[in-house]
């Protein structure tokens, strides 16, 4: 198997806009991780990766959400909350706040890589990395680091490009050159999930979204129709050919007991005996 590291890094995409269907893309990812954060409780939530952040977990129960982007651009600020805190303007976050967190509607903003994440550990209850590996120079880095400061019990949802589909073929054909696609990994959803059991993560659920190659974006009306269509057969008869997974995944932490001894130990002292010979002594004295 080839190893997961990369020397030259990916091109890394600012937001879903990079992609041609990236809208459609982000809006099937948005529905499965929804679903998912509606089952992760706790205090808070991070959202690693700029395609991350711009995915909304209005279900989830966790109030406080952790954005953090490489980039200093925070994508979806209005413009009545620009210029707060002084040193934000235009959405951006300049070198004299880089360091620390700002807050927008009990979500905060941090740029930083995501293989460097500057929690404590047992500290974050739940993680969320949309395409986050498919554009890292190293994913095991980041899986550590999340394994590192996630609490116990705590769950990760991973979205993914599946190298088995239409769009995983596309990928190695000379089809939109320029497609910030053609850079990402495309890690099947069995490497992911190994990865995660060998950190002591036990795989939940995982379901499967998007059947087309990704690369085009849809012009015509009917194409929405015939992906629902498909999307209903498919998963049941041919799961593998999707063109996104979505995996939700929980930290398992087995408490460490005492062993028992499998031996009785046979005591020194013996409570018969002791008996016998008092009975002994009296019928020697004549008693």
């Amino acid at each position: 198997m080839r190893s997961a590291f990369k020397s030259k890094p990916p091109r890394y995409p600012a937001g879903w806009g990079d992609f041609p269907a990236g809208a459609h893309i982000q809006q099937a990812i948005s529905a499965v991780c929804n679903d998912y954060a509606e089952r992760i409780f706790g205090y808070h939530f991070a959202k690693l990766g700029s395609l991350s952040a711009s995915i909304k977990l209005e279900q989830s129960p966790i109030r406080h959400h952790i954005n953090y982007t490489p980039v200093p651009l925070m994508q979806g600020v209005g413009d009545s909350q620009r210029g707060i805190e002084g040193n934000i303007t235009e959405g951006i976050i300049t070198e004299a706040n880089r360091a620390r967190p700002v807050t927008f509607e009990n979500e905060s903003y941090v740029v930083g890589h995501s293989h460097q994440l500057p929690f404590s550990e047992n500290s974050i209850d739940g993680f969320l990395l949309a395409n986050e590996l498919d554009f890292a120079q190293d994913p095991h880095e980041i899986l550590r680091e999340v394994d590192r400061v996630i609490t116990q019990n705590g769950y990760v949802i991973i979205s993914g490009f599946n190298p088995l589909s239409l769009a995983g073929v596309a990928k190695f054909l000379p089809v939109k050159k320029g497609n910030v696609l053609h850079d990402a990994r495309f890690f099947t959803s069995f490497r992911i999930k190994d990865w995660l059991q060998l950190l002591g993560f036990e795989i939940v659920e995982q379901r499967q979204v998007l059947f087309s190659t990704l690369f085009f974006q849809q012009k015509w009306q009917r194409a929405a129709k015939l992906q629902h269509y498909i999307a209903s057969y498919l998963p049941t008869y041919l799961p593998w050919c999707s063109a996104v997974y979505v995996i939700l995944a929980k930290k398992r932490v087995i408490p460490m007991t005492a062993i028992k001894p499998k031996r009785k130990l046979k005591p020194q002292f013996s409570a018969v005996g002791a008996s016998v010979r008092t009975t002994s002594i009296r019928q020697a004295s004549g008693e």
